[in-house]
C-alpha cells in the first residue's frame, strides 16, 4: 500500500497457541471401589456397551464438575471418541480463560485424572460381588479434570504440538 510517498506493511500474522490436552474419563468393564463401610467394599462397573445410543452431542469439559465450561462438543472444541475399552477426551482449551487456566494446571501436575456426569436408564447388582453395574447411560452432561476421581484407571495430560 502507497500513500503520499509512505509505504505501509500491513501483514497478518496467524499464531497457533496449542492448548491441546488429550485424556480417558470413562473406562469399561474395570470395577472401581465406590465406598468403604466397616471394612466392606461396594464397586462400580461402567459396561462396554453403556453408551450405545446415548446422548453425547452436547457435553462440556469442567473442573470437579463445576465452574465455567473448558470446552464443549457443540463448538468443536471437545471431542469424544467411544472406543471398546474407554471413552477418549480431547480438546482444545485455547478458546476460552477458563481452558487456558486448566490447561496450565494440568501441565503443573494439578490434575491428571477425569470423571464424568451423567444420568442412566438401568444398572444391575450383584449382591455377591456388591458390584453395581451401570447398563445404559442415558446421558453424558460433562466430563471432568478432578483432584479425586472414582475411577483411578482414567488419566489426562497436555498435549504438545509434536505429539
Amino acid at each position: 500500500m502507497f500513500s503520499k510517498n509512505r509505504e505501509y506493511r500491513s501483514f497478518e500474522f496467524n499464531q497457533t497457541d496449542e492448548m491441546r490436552i488429550e485424556g480417558v474419563p470413562i473406562v469399561f468393564e474395570q470395577p472401581t471401589v465406590l465406598f468403604e463401610v466397616d471394612g466392606i467394599k461396594y464397586y462400580e462397573v461402567i459396561d462396554r456397551n453403556a453408551l450405545q445410543g446415548a446422548k453425547i452431542d452436547d457435553v462440556v469439559l469442567n473442573v470437579n464438575h463445576t465452574g465455567k465450561a473448558c470446552a464443549k462438543t457443540k463448538n468443536g472444541t471437545l471431542e469424544l471418541d467411544v472406543r471398546d475399552y474407554d471413552v477418549l477426551m480431547r480438546a482444545d482449551l485455547s478458546k476460552n480463560a477458563s481452558g487456558r487456566e486448566l490447561y496450565e494446571s494440568i501441565q503443573n501436575g494439578f490434575y491428571d485424572k477425569m470423571s464424568f456426569a451423567f444420568t442412566y436408564t438401568e444398572t444391575s447388582y450383584d449382591k455377591a460381588t456388591r458390584t453395581r453395574r451401570i447398563l445404559k447411560i442415558d446421558r453424558l452432561y460433562d466430563v471432568s479434570a478432578v483432584d479425586f476421581p472414582a475411577y483411578n484407571q482414567t488419566s489426562l495430560q497436555a498435549r504438545s504440538s509434536f505429539d
